[in-house]
């Protein structure tokens, strides 16, 4: 999108609710990677960046979930206020970590770039990231100040905390084939120090920003005691962090279970971390 029509975009009250396929890196050798906007009906509104799931090897920025598909679940946190970014990253079949992170750390810099342009404020950012997604927002928010600036808390949706324990409890931490494996580019226990290295619960510290924590109790993909891990070190940190336990939920929200409320309890933290 050019300057000139994202500033049209911001003074134009008609302009599309939904902005698609805006590119915001270009890394050399790969495809470029692009975003949604959802706008959010006022303008200056803080922005939340969703990072989708999919293992690091497939999924899409289209959706926040499987069983919750489409526009319908971003409209309703851009009503709340909240103008969301839904972004790309690199693939595991396209690229290794630590590349997906520093894709999501090159949206948030186009973001607080274009910001105003775009009419909103990207010094008040939520970084909301499901399963893959979620360990990639994580590391995002836990790294160097310049990649994470403005960030104001992060939405963790059943994310991977460490990679390691993960692993273990499959009893493949010589698999190459497991999904953890195939975003590190070897098997989990070929460089554990590596695996730490892409595993959030070893990187928090004091002054971490807030985090919001769900996870279904009948997640078969992503134990909950990754979460409950990942709470706890945050705490122990003294870092502001809550996490739930959906009774009966499976991975991806899956099962019977209330997923507005699951949604609107993590708009709520949204909007109270950037009030």
């Amino acid at each position: 999108m050019t300057t000139e029509l994202a500033a049209a975009v911001t003074a134009d009250p008609a302009a599309p609710a939904v902005l698609r396929d805006l590119v915001f890196a270009e890394p050399v050798g790969f495809r470029p990677l692009s975003l949604d906007l959802h706008r959010a009906p006022v303008a200056g509104a803080p922005v939340v960046v969703f990072v989708h799931g999919g293992g690091w090897r497939v999924g899409s920025r289209r959706d926040m979930t499987p069983t919750m598909p489409g526009d319908a679940p971003f409209a309703r946190i851009a009503a709340a206020g909240l103008t969301v970014a839904s972004v790309d990253y690199r693939l595991s079949g396209e690229a290794c970590f630590p590349a997906q992170v520093d894709d999501l750390a090159a949206a948030l810099a186009w973001l607080r770039e274009h910001g105003e342009e775009l009419g909103i404020d990207a010094s008040r950012i939520v970084l909301w990231g499901e399963s893959a997604g979620a360990t990639l927002a994580a590391l995002v928010a836990l790294g160097p100040d310049d990649a994470r600036a403005g960030v104001r808390g992060v939405v963790d949706w059943y994310g991977p905390a460490d990679l390691v324990t993960l692993a273990e409890g499959q009893d493949a931490l010589d698999d190459p084939g497991l999904r953890e494996a195939g975003w590190l580019g070897h098997a989990v226990g070929a460089d554990v120090d590596r695996a730490h290295a892409a595993s959030p619960v070893w990187r928090v510290a004091p002054g971490a920003p807030p985090f919001h924590i769900a996870h279904g109790t009948s997640d078969g993909a992503v134990p909950p005691s990754q979460s409950v891990a990942m709470a706890q070190a945050l705490l122990a940190a003294g870092a502001d962090a809550e996490l739930t336990l959906v009774p009966g939920a499976g991975h991806l929200w899956q099962g019977e279970v209330d997923r507005e409320a699951i949604l609107d309890a993590a708009i709520a933290f949204a909007r109270r971390v950037t009030s």
